[in-house]
């Protein structure tokens, strides 16, 4: 007989990525316990890029390109830390 999993056990292992990718590079940009929350932060990173595209164009700096993911705290890296929406601007990229 199979045992029956715990879904607050699952629930608590399972968060929410805004991942961001430029080209083939990717990173976790932040993460979050629940999907409308990453969502809203997906939105809001998406505005800054496009408030900034002219910047973005005239530096020929890439575009960053956010996406949502179910993520689990063993998949995130060890240092990982939070990616500001325009990072580049304080000499952080991706």
């Amino acid at each position: 007989m199979v045992e029956p999993v715990s879904l607050s056990s699952y629930r608590d292992d399972t968060l929410w990525a805004v991942v961001a990718s430029v080209g083939r590079t990717t990173r976790v940009a932040e993460i979050f316990s629940n999907r409308v929350a990453a969502l809203a932060d997906q939105a809001w990173r998406e505005q800054q890029v496009k408030a900034y595209a002219n910047f973005l164009r005239t530096t020929r700096q890439p575009m960053p390109v956010y996406t949502v993911k179910p993520i689990r705290r063993a998949d995130l890296p060890r240092s990982w830390r939070p990616l500001p929406a325009l990072g580049f601007l304080h000499g952080k990229t991706l």
